[in-house]
């Protein structure tokens, strides 16, 4: 499933999204016991439009040397994140929602996301809404994330953000995320800067799982085995807190079967 830069074929995990429509990115951003960080008390959730924005691929060459590149928003996937970012904060009782953006400069764009975010926000009156730019959030991230809870974004800005926040919280190794659709879902590492795609990680048998393990406890709360997501869930934490088997990105030399053995044998 690894991209290709540049040339090639588009991305495969692109068009699954696209045709299983699964709209929303949910990317669980939160520090893990016993490991480490610049930032403690990190607990955000990144959930980004899927579906249109930069990412619709509807490039062409206009003349030789100009390329255009066109950047799609509409009101109805506008509306759609935005209703699911406020369930998603209702029904897992966070208190804020976080719209990111850059209307200041793409004022008929990004301004349609914003209305259409602050639309179902009134909604919402029992959950703190506020809007920031994106190079402020950016910025912002890195320096307070604490005062982050649910982000909604559209496409691009959210691939930004969810890297940036993994990079707070120990890496793309441990970040979770999953797309959600309206009929199907499908549950991978949350952000892929680094480790996805990683030839010589894999060859040498050391690419971090934790990530993927713990996207899997998303899929079985998605499926309503929660029992079965703590299980595995309390498991993962309980070895990446005791630290002896880590992998590479994590300060540890474990492989990837070693850390997979560790968690089967803490599953209750």
């Amino acid at each position: 499933l690894a991209t290709p830069v540049g040339g090639g074929v588009s991305s495969l995990n692109m068009q699954l999204r696209k045709e299983l429509d699964l709209y929303a990115s949910l990317v669980h951003c939160s520090n893990l016991p016993g490991l480490p960080t610049r930032h403690e008390g990190v607990d955000i959730v990144v959930i980004r439009e899927n579906t249109e924005g930069e990412y619709s691929g509807l490039e062409h060459e206009v003349v030789r040397g100009v390329v255009e590149s066109l950047k799609v928003i509409t009101k109805f996937c506008s509306e759609r994140i935005a209703k699911y970012a406020f369930e998603y904060a209702y029904l897992n009782n966070r208190k804020k929602v976080t719209a990111v953006h850059k209307a200041n400069i793409m004022k008929l764009a990004d301004g349609l996301f914003l209305e259409s975010c602050r639309e179902v926000a009134s909604k919402y009156p029992g959950i703190q809404y506020n809007e920031m730019i994106v190079d402020n959030c950016s910025m912002q991230l890195v320096s307070k994330p604490e005062q982050f809870d649910v982000m909604v974004t559209p496409n691009l800005y959210g691939n930004l953000v969810a890297n940036t926040a993994a990079g707070i919280v120990g890496g793309t190794g441990i970040m979770p995320g999953g797309n959600v659709g309206q009929d199907y879902a499908i549950f991978e590492q949350g952000a892929s800067a680094g480790n996805v795609g990683n030839e010589n990680l894999v060859e040498q048998k050391k690419a971090n799982p934790v990530a993927l393990l713990l996207s899997s406890a998303m899929m079985l709360r998605h499926l309503q085995f929660p029992s079965f997501a703590d299980r595995l869930e309390t498991a993962v934490k309980r070895v990446v807190a005791e630290g002896t088997y880590r992998t590479k990105d994590l300060g540890g030399s474990s492989t990837t079967q070693e850390v997979t053995d560790a968690v089967v044998a803490n599953l209750d």
